[in-house]
């Protein structure tokens, strides 16, 4: 009995320090060298791409049986047989990731994000643990002599020289061992007991683990895990914002970080891992959703944002200005962050036209006035009124980015810094830029001959 209880104690011990370990900030230098590279990058592409854009509808939600999605009036289980069965007609015949590679890099960015999987279970990529992917017997594309759409975004971006991140859901609402076919699905969450039913949930575990192995060692050298479904997390890691994200039975679903970490970065120990939400040691950085945050943070981040109104393709969706893009840029970059800009490719595997043009103005401006932007940090005070402030990561180069109205010809803003001349950045046409002392301010002074576009950048020099 004292054995025994010997063992307990030591088995309780052993799971406290796994537990706080996780919880704990990352301390490998390899991999906080590794994040650090990554804050350099500033600028990424995100693709939300599956099997829903054929129907142009939001990614994998609609077919969540919560009282906020709207089937138009269609019964669940029909809509959701329909829905599970676009694995059979997804094709994409226009598929060109050289094209989409090009025109992000030609954008400025310098890493992709792709969605292998999203909550819906349909692999975008071939994978041993199941047929339900574009490689699967049912459908279409799989009749391509290459038929791995994950195995062509990494070739392209890679040789296109931007870093290859993939996304990968951890719930699975296709898989019999998350949604079990004899019970209902009354939310987002296992729809079982896992405690009356361990053996189940082991399986998913190791088909989630499977699938992880698959990604981080079929693919060459993977930067960034990107993971979503951040109601799939361990009991420590709950707090008030997410435990009603449980649902209506609160099951605690732990997918064993630990070991997926493990296979992950076996073959790949700079692999940057994002546990969204999760906090602790897994989620290197964080990902404010679709918004940026008011001030500096703490710590390493990423806005990722939608070009559209929508995640994945939706036609006639609404694309936010060049404008509005470069502003949201300057906005983030000043406060230690990066931008991460999804742009949802259609049925056929085609980017839209108007997202196209954005990326092409985009990076008409990131080549005019990428020095401002790339490899820099926050300057204090990071941001005052139209005014961003960042510099180089040496400290030796100090830049101010102003926010301009459509049409400027001429703009004057204070800086809070001696400075003793000033350097524009960009050169629009007939560009002059001057500092003038006023009392412990700067004021500098820009004018142009013909309207400047979306902002400009200077370097304030101090002497």
């Amino acid at each position: 009995m004292r054995k025994l209880a010997l063992s307990v104690l030591f088995m309780l011990w052993a799971f406290a320090g796994f537990a706080q370990s996780a919880q704990q900030a990352e301390t490998d230098s390899v991999v906080l060298n590794r994040i650090d590279e990554w804050q350099d990058l500033k600028l990424g592409f995100m693709m939300h791409w599956g099997m829903y854009a054929q129907w142009g509808v939001v990614e994998s939600w609609s077919i969540c049986n919560e009282p906020w999605i709207d089937r138009q009036g269609e019964p669940y289980t029909d809509y959701k047989a329909r829905y599970q069965a676009l694995n059979k007609t997804f094709n994409p015949t226009h598929f060109h990731p050289e094209e989409m590679a090009a025109a992000a890099k030609e954008a400025g960015m310098r890493y992709v994000v792709f969605t292998t999987k999203h909550h819906d279970g349909f692999c975008m990529f071939r994978s041993a643990e199941t047929d339900y992917s574009v490689a699967g017997s049912d459908c279409p594309y799989s009749r391509k002599a290459q038929p791995d759409i994950t195995l062509d975004i990494v070739n392209a971006f890679r040789s296109a020289g931007l870093l290859t991140g993939l996304y990968f859901s951890k719930p699975d609402w296709h898989h019999a061992d998350y949604w079990a076919p004899e019970w209902a699905t009354p939310d987002r969450n296992v729809n079982y007991d896992i405690a009356e039913h361990p053996e189940r949930w082991e399986r998913f575990k190791a088909f989630t683990h499977n699938q992880i192995r698959e990604l981080t060692h079929n693919y060459g050298d993977i930067d960034i895990l990107w993971l979503d479904g951040g109601w799939v997390r361990p009991e420590w890691s709950l707090n008030e914002e997410t435990l009603p994200w449980l649902g209506c039975y609160q099951r605690v679903q732990d997918i064993d970080m630990d070991a997926l970490v493990a296979i992950a970065r076996s073959d790949n120990p700079d692999l940057i891992i994002v546990d969204r939400s999760v906090g602790g040691r897994y989620e290197n950085y964080r990902t404010p959703e679709k918004q940026v945050p008011d001030t500096l943070l703490p710590y390493p981040w990423e806005t990722c944002m939608t070009m559209g109104d929508s995640w994945s393709y939706v036609p006639g969706d609404h694309y936010k200005s060049t404008t509005t893009l470069v502003h949201m840029l300057a906005d983030v970059v000043a406060k230690g962050g990066n931008l991460l800009l999804n742009v949802g490719p259609d049925a056929d595997g085609s980017l839209p036209e108007e997202a196209l043009l954005r990326m092409k103005e985009l990076g008409a401006w990131m080549r005019a006035n990428g020095e401002a932007i790339y490899g820099t940090r926050p300057l204090y005070p990071y941001c005052r009124d139209k005014v961003r402030f960042t510099q180089s990561k040496d400290g030796k180069h100090r830049y101010a980015l102003c926010l301009l109205d459509e049409g400027t010809r001429q703009v004057s803003f204070a800086v809070p810094f001696a400075v003793k001349k000033v350097r524009l950045i960009s050169s629009p046409k007939g560009g002059k830029a001057k500092a003038v002392g006023q009392g412990g301010n700067t004021v500098i002074k820009i004018s142009a001959t013909e309207p400047m576009q979306h902002a400009v950048a200077v370097e304030v020099i101090e002497n």
